[in-house]
């Protein structure tokens, strides 16, 4: 019944403009499910008429279901438009409204950036009524070849996709390659000829978000596409390997653009003095350098991926990251440390260049200074980071080392969990009345150190207010005094807080009650799923060591404690000890790791009962007795 309404309404629609196969009532009853958005059909066409151009052809119908949905449209593009328009279905398919390019909008693609010619035509529109269906058509053009279109047919959660397709058309002489990821068995169609390539896919139903999962990129299919020889802003390239690869970076990107004055090297030379270890050395060179430059972004030209001139960093006091990072390797070379400028992602989620898949890669640069038989490395955009330091943004993954003989793809510095400390040592006492007042020191390390490095710059009403959502488990809190000290040097962030809370503790009658854990308390719980999809990773682990002594008031005694808990799992290991130190002083000892790695989907049920006893046991409680 529900299809011959359907099929009545398209009927009587039959004079107006329309696209009956995009009616929402065709949409296959599995591609709804978890949907905010359905991609009817997606066809990316790739035309590479020659090593310096690319023509770029884009299909897209998608038929939003919500306003969830509207990012699913991707009506944007930031290479040269020669045309661009949409038109506007119903949910039956009958035209409402046609967009061209007027309607587009323009807008630098680096927002913030000091100077930028990079651009991007966008489409914002406002539906009246949903669901409604988008047909979105554009040509684009580049002359750089180094970045070919990568293949998503799923590129966000919640979308699913009726079909996809993709085809490649190539001269046989630029060593055009591809490779799959992710994709099922059967999932994917491929045709090929000697100068083509199809890939298609057909109704892949949404990903869902869900908290403690992989990366996106991780859970759905996709293909990269790159040549061998290739031309970026009008410079010869060649990915045949990454060893060649990273040459070509060198002889091309890289050479000639280190020169720094007399009157400079003669400056860091002073510095550093008859210091002869390299890494202290290189301490001194990193200090130097952040006291007298700022980072700021530059997006001209092949300025996207050539660093601007040394020298005019030194003069200017700017640059971007790899202006900065080839900034510092001047002068380190300038007193006679090596150092190797290194391509990367930077990003608080853990991506790696795809180590088979030979291609320009990466978002940011960095600095990789050799230690031993490890690096050091260094973060050139930052006046605050730590010497050495990565966590959070730049660690545990893979990294294209840029030397003079070609590149090398080595892995960041690995921060595990016992490196990832915060220690927390304090005392409180409990009065009859039920107030507490207490003070604690808290040292934090690795991750934890890099979490907490934002609060230098919090004012000390903004740090207060900070302290009582980090102890929202404490009632009527007020902070007496709060003192911060960020140790760069050994790489360890201090607070010292002293509080105090009325109505803390349950007084009633006889009896006072209260949560024994007052500091570090841990009371989220991983959502629950009926039906959970994808599989669990914890990125990054941590552990946390509380010793904590409590004074209880005098004329009352224990009437009950919490017993000593220990729970260990596959994620981590979690212990509680109370230590009875006299009649009116208890000790509490609690120790947490949470342990970094991927688990299978049927273990998240476990990961978030074994998250909810520890919250259950962090709010555990201590009774006393009036005597």
């Amino acid at each position: 019944m529900k299809f011959l309404t359907a099929f009545l309404l398209l009927c009587t629609c039959a004079v107006f403009p329309q696209k009956p196969e995009f009616a929402f009532p065709l949409i296959p009853a599995g591609l709804t499910e978890n949907a905010n958005a359905v991609v009817r059909l997606n066809k990316l066409d790739i035309e590479i008429p020659s090593k310096s151009t690319v023509v770029i052809k884009t299909y897209r119908a998608v038929t939003v279901l919500n306003e969830k949905g509207l990012s699913a449209l991707n009506a944007n593009e930031t290479r040269n438009v020669r045309s661009i328009g949409a038109v506007v279905y119903d949910a039956y398919g009958v035209e409402i409204k046609k967009l061209r390019r007027k309607d587009f909008k323009e807008t630098s693609v680096s927002q913030g950036s000091l100077i930028s010619d990079n651009k991007m035509v966008y489409l914002d529109y406002t539906p009246v009524k949903y669901p409604f269906t988008m047909v979105y058509e554009s040509e684009t053009s580049d002359s750089n070849t180094a970045f070919l279109p990568q293949w998503f047919p799923i590129d966000e959660p919640f979308c699913s996709v009726e079909k996809s397709i993709v085809t490649v058309n190539y001269p046989s002489d630029l060593g055009f390659k591809y490779k799959n990821y992710n994709f099922a068995p059967n999932q994917l169609v491929e045709t090929k000829s000697a100068n083509s390539l199809t890939l298609s896919v057909e109704n892949l139903t949404a990903t869902k978000a869900e908290q403690y999962s992989p990366s996106f990129s991780q859970l759905v299919p996709y293909t990269l596409f790159g040549l061998e020889k290739f031309k970026l802003e009008g410079v010869e390239g060649d990915a045949a390997s990454w060893q060649s690869f990273g040459k070509w970076m060198h002889d091309n990107l890289l050479v000639g653009t280190d020169a720094l004055s007399d009157e400079t090297k003669s400056t860091i030379r002073t510095l550093v003095g008859a210091e002869k270890d390299p890494i202290a050395k290189a301490r001194i060179v990193y200090q130097y350098m952040q006291s007298k430059t700022r980072y700021v972004s530059i997006q001209l030209g092949i300025g996207g991926w050539k660093p601007m001139l040394a020298k005019d960093v030194d003069r200017l006091g700017y640059g971007d990251c790899k202006a900065l990072t080839n900034y510092t390797k001047a002068l380190l070379d300038a007193v006679g440390v090596q150092s190797h400028y290194a391509v990367i992602y930077g990003d608080e989620q853990k991506r790696s260049l795809n180590p088979d898949f030979v291609s320009m890669q990466g978002n940011h640069v960095i600095l990789a200074i050799p230690n031993n038989n490890a690096y050091t490395w260094l973060e050139c955009t930052s006046q605050t980071a730590p010497f050495g330091f990565q966590a959070n943004f730049t660690d545990d993954r893979m990294a294209l080392l840029i030397k003079p003989e070609g590149g090398e793809l080595v892995r960041t510095t690995v921060y595990d969990s016992k490196k990832n400390a915060q220690q927390s040592e304090g005392r409180y006492a409990i009065d009859a009345d039920g107030v507490t007042s207490g003070t604690v020191r808290i040292k934090s390390h690795g991750t934890q150190f890099d979490y907490k490095q934002s609060l230098t710059r919090l004012s000390q009403t903004d740090l207060d207010l900070h302290y009582k959502n980090y102890f929202s488990n404490v009632n009527n809190l007020k902070v007496k005094k709060a003192t911060i000290t960020n140790d760069r040097d050994v790489v360890e962030f201090v607070e010292d807080i002293i509080i105090e809370a009325e109505r803390y503790a349950s007084v009633d009658q006889n009896r006072i009650i209260f949560p024994v854990n007052l500091f570090n308390q841990q009371r989220s719980v991983p959502q629950r799923y009926r039906t959970r999809t994808n599989p669990v990773e914890i990125s990054r682990g941590y552990f946390d060591y509380d010793d904590i002594i409590i004074d209880l008031p005098a004329g009352y005694k224990i009437e009950a404690k919490p017993d000593n808990a220990l729970i260990t799992e596959k994620f981590g290991e979690y212990k509680t000890e109370y230590e009875l130190i006299s009649e009116n002083q208890v000790r509490y000892k609690r120790y947490l790791e949470i342990k970094e790695g991927q688990f299978d989907t049927k273990d998240y049920e476990s990961f978030r009962k074994f998250r909810e006893n520890i919250a259950r046991n962090d709010n555990a409680k201590m009774v006393l007795v009036k005597i």
